[in-house]
């Protein structure tokens, strides 16, 4: 399944994640590593030195998906500033949003 936006495919199903009772929360992109994670948590009872590898590689996954989001608000406001400049160089005098008030 593809998710708008993301370079990521999503490869957990719904009904995989309704098995694995994922929270609606943590179901992204990275939902297929979550499910062996907290399986692997429940048969170790959560002890934190168990399960690393799984939990590096959910981690890392979101990591990514962050970073991503990331990049790409930086491209929209890049580009809302090419806009903003553009429109004052062709002398555009928008209505502020704000009134200048007499003190300002």
């Amino acid at each position: 399944m593809e998710v708008p936006g993301s370079s990521k495919k999503m490869i957990a199903t719904q009904a995989e994640m309704v098995e694995a009772r994922v929270p609606l929360a943590y179901r992204d992109q990275c939902a297929h590593l979550l499910i062996p994670l907290n399986k692997c948590r429940q048969s170790e009872f959560y002890l934190p030195w168990k399960c690393e590898g799984e939990r590096h590689a959910y981690e890392k996954c979101e990591y990514e998906l962050v970073m991503e989001r990331m990049l790409q608000m930086q491209k929209i406001r890049e580009q809302e500033e090419a806009k903003s400049k553009q429109s004052q160089k062709q002398g555009t005098n928008a209505i502020p949003l704000i009134p200048k008030t007499a003190n300002a």
